[in-house]
C-alpha cells in the first residue's frame, strides 16, 4: 500500500527552521527502514510543524520562568525603592505564574499530539514492535517425528 513516491516537504515546513530540520531527520530515518513514502507525507509534515511549535512554546515558557525568577529576586529592591507597591508586585507575580501555567498547558497539549502521531507512525518502540510481522513456529507432529526416527 505504498505510492512509490518519496516523501515531500510542505512549504510551511521548509520555511520553519526547526520543522525543516526535524523533517530532514525523520525523512532519513524513514528511508533507512524503507518507509520514506509520500503516503506518510501529510502526517510527517504535520508532526514536524507540531514539533517546532512545541519547541517554541518551551522556549517561551523558559523565558517567562527566567523573568519570574528575576522579578522574585528583585522583590525587596522594587518595594524598598517604591517602584512598585506590594499589591502591584504580587499582582504581577501572579499574572506571570498564570502565564507560565498557560504555556505549560499548551506544551503538554502539543506533546500529546506528537505522541499520538509517533504511536501511529512507527516512531515509538511499541508501535514499531506492533508493525513487525510475527513469525509463527510450525507445530511439530509427534507421530511424523516418530515415523521419521527423529
Amino acid at each position: 500500500m505504498l505510492t512509490g513516491e518519496e516523501i515531500r516537504e510542505k512549504p510551511e515546513v521548509k520555511q520553519n527552521k526547526i520543522a525543516h530540520k526535524e523533517f530532514l531527520r525523520i525523512k532519513k530515518l524513514l528511508k533507512n527502514i524503507e518507509k520514506n513514502d509520500d503516503l506518510y507525507g501529510v502526517v510527517i509534515n504535520r508532526y514536524c510543524l507540531l514539533y517546532a511549535e512545541c519547541f517554541e512554546f518551551e522556549q517561551k515558557r523558559e523565558k517567562m520562568f527566567e523573568q519570574l525568577c528575576d522579578l522574585q529576586e528583585k522583590e525587596n529592591e522594587l518595594i524598598e525603592h517604591e517602584e512598585m507597591t506590594l499589591k502591584e508586585f504580587y499582582g504581577m507575580e501572579n499574572s506571570m505564574q498564570k502565564n507560565l501555567i498557560a504555556l505549560d498547558r499548551q506544551v503538554q497539549s502539543k506533546r500529546k499530539m506528537l505522541l499520538e502521531i509517533e504511536k501511529e507512525n512507527i516512531m515509538t518502540i511499541a508501535s514499531a514492535l506492533r508493525s513487525v510481522p510475527k513469525k509463527t513456529e510450525k507445530k511439530k507432529n509427534p507421530l511424523m517425528e516418530a515415523l521419521n526416527g527423529s
